[in-house]
């Protein structure tokens, strides 16, 4: 089982917490992005082998959000 250290409550299951996708940096312009660009935004997410940012949501805690590094080979947690 992978354990997640949250921010606020410390190091828990991963039955606690709901997995929120892919952390990315929101447009500062939005209204600036064409139609195509802006489906790319909501709906394409890298699919990398390795290290990337995650956003988790403690719902069975807390309740709050939070970004952390995963690897997707080894599930470690940093």
């Amino acid at each position: 089982m992978l354990r997640i250290r949250c921010p606020w409550c410390g190091e828990r299951d991963e039955v606690e917490f709901r997995y929120g996708g892919q952390a990315v940096d929101y447009p500062a312009e939005p209204e600036a992005l064409t139609d195509r660009e802006w489906a790319d935004f909501l709906f394409a997410r890298d699919n990398p082998c390795g290290w990337w940012r995650e956003r988790w949501v403690h719902f069975a805690g807390c309740r709050r959000w939070f970004e952390l590094w995963r690897n997707t080979e080894t599930d470690e947690v940093a």
